[in-house]
């Protein structure tokens, strides 16, 4: 909930929810109150040597400049800067109000949702990798300059994170391509789009992609030994009910290269014919129907060519959330201070194209 203070100028209280229900907290963590403190010391230690090499010792009121500059460049340079914020939400205005000067921005709200770690929850990882495709696509040239840091930051994490896990690597692959590919156009455009930063920084990270896409090349699969049950070892059914759990065509095929028991379970024509229904309606697949050379309609072939034609639905196990009563997005397990009398009628699911919307100025 913003401004609960008392001077409408200032930020506001922080709150923390906890079991018995919205608690204010401190504004700075005891780490940073340490690290504050540590250069707080500074300014009564600061010591300048000269041409004369004579050293001259300068009080507190001679070093608070300094002081508060240092202060700056700690916040500015440390990299779990993102991690400042507790509250994992923030207020989405797109004008200046007397409450609130100027707009939040999308280099804000990545700090202040927090996603660098979220990308180390399995329910937000496709999410967030899905969001940072999107902006790939079409938000490159409208990134500032701290939301480009940003954004690299939290790509890094992702590619590492993959090659430590390999965690769906498939659909790292995926972001890279269309980010190289974005990248390659706009830097061979230049003069013709607007790129913010000197274009021989974008160079350097074109470069850092193109070895992100060659380590996720050659990035082999650890073989784990297990004496214990193993997927094959399951009855028919149970892989057969595995199958039908997929949402997405792909991971489907990959299953089925495991085994040859597998192979044949996934290229059953039931299986592909409730993936089209689940993602497409009757009147488009309707549009598209492939005879196979039985007579018969080939629905993994409909699949993907439908795939081209129209978008698919998109399931992630945790997404922000946005309270049409206070204007703010959040991730839905941790909450927000809403003041309204039933908020579970205010809330409202963001998918990763809704979030971009609504930093659109």
């Amino acid at each position: 909930m913003p401004f609960l203070g008392q001077d409408w100028r200032s930020p506001g209280w922080r709150w923390v929810k906890t079991e018995d229900g919205w608690k204010r907290c401190e504004p700075f963590s005891p780490a940073l109150e340490d690290g504050n403190n540590q250069l707080n010391d500074i300014s009564h230690t600061v010591i300048l040597t000269g041409d004369d090499e004579d050293e001259e010792i300068y009080g507190t009121e001679d070093c608070e400049f300094a002081a508060k500059k240092m202060k700056k460049d700690h916040f500015r340079n440390n990299t779990d800067s993102q991690c400042f914020y507790r509250e994992k939400w923030i207020y989405v205005h797109k004008e200046s109000t007397k409450e609130r000067h100027g707009y939040c921005t999308l280099g804000e709200a990545f700090n202040r949702l927090d996603f660098s770690s979220a990308i180390q929850d399995i329910r937000r990882f496709n999410y967030v990798v899905k969001l940072l495709q999107l902006i790939a696509k079409s938000q490159l040239t409208s990134l500032s300059g701290a939301a480009q840091k940003n954004y690299f930051n939290i790509l890094d994490k992702i590619v590492q994170k993959v090659m430590e896990d390999q965690y769906n690597p498939r659909l790292i692959k995926d972001l890279l391509q269309d980010l190289s590919s974005t990248l390659c156009i706009l830097i061979r455009g230049v003069g013709k789009s607007v790129l913010v930063g000197n274009i021989n920084i974008w160079i350097c990270r074109l470069e850092t992609i193109l070895l992100w896409q060659q380590q996720l090349k050659n990035l082999q699969m650890n073989k784990q030994v297990n004496n214990g049950l193993t997927l094959s070892d399951l009855p028919l059914h149970m892989l057969n009910n595995i199958l039908y759990r997929f949402s997405d065509g792909w991971d489907i095929i990959t299953l089925g290269q495991v085994t040859p028991t597998l192979y044949m379970l996934s290229e059953d024509r039931q299986l592909w014919k409730k993936l089209c229904q689940y993602h497409f309606a009757e009147k488009q697949f309707c549009r598209h129907l492939i005879p196979s050379e039985k007579g018969h309609i080939d629905w993994k072939l409909m699949y993907f060519a439908l795939q081209k034609y129209y978008p698919i639905k998109e399931q992630y196990g945790d997404t922000l959330h946005f309270c049409r009563h206070c204007s703010i997005l959040f991730w839905k397990d941790t909450g927000h201070p809403c003041t309204a009398s039933d908020p579970n009628t205010c809330l409202m699911p963001v998918s990763p194209q809704h979030f971009i919307d609504l930093f659109k100025f």
